[in-house]
């Protein structure tokens, strides 16, 4: 972000206004289709934050948060605005409701969240942007690997890339 772009930003919004993102999921396909119904409002890089990212996500009914995954270096947290997402992970499921609150170590159980009722969820998501990190995918034939650059290069699990 430049100089002059990071002076034209207002100090506050109401988070709804941050623009959301154009594309709904970085997954290469067939992945990235299963992130319909998501919608992801990156506040952290709208105020041009560099150490951690934070989002406004919209999970439409029926829709889920990202693939059953984990990172190797970064932490995450959630915190329920809305509705009631289901928490997934390797070992269960729970029912969120607002109010709530996850949050997942880097290198701990891997999870999503799933819209499995007939209203939207709203959270917030939060999480570092610590150099080096990979993401696994237990249940898919998918890594990831965070570039130079800040951005996610992905891979089967032999190897090759997508």
């Amino acid at each position: 972000m430049t100089t002059d772009e990071k002076e034209s930003r207002p100090r506050a919004i109401q988070a709804m206004a941050a623009p959301a993102r154009q594309r709904p999921s970085n997954y290469p396909e067939p992945f990235a289709a299963r992130m319909a119904g998501r919608e992801k409002r990156a506040l952290g890089d709208f105020f041009g934050l560099a150490n951690f990212g934070v989002n406004l996500t919209r999970l439409a009914p029926g829709a889920q948060s990202a693939l059953l995954h984990r990172h190797s270096r970064q932490d995450e947290f959630v915190y329920i605005l809305e509705g009631a997402p289901t928490l997934v992970t390797e070992t269960g499921a729970v029912v969120l409701a607002p109010g709530m609150c996850a949050g997942f170590p880097a290198g701990g159980e891997a999870h999503c969240l799933v819209n499995k009722t007939d209203t939207d969820a709203l959270y917030l998501e939060i999480g570092d942007r610590t150099p080096g990190d990979c993401g696994a995918y237990p249940a898919d034939d998918l890594e990831a690997r965070l570039d130079a650059e800040g951005r996610w290069r992905f891979f089967h699990k032999d190897g090759r890339p997508y």
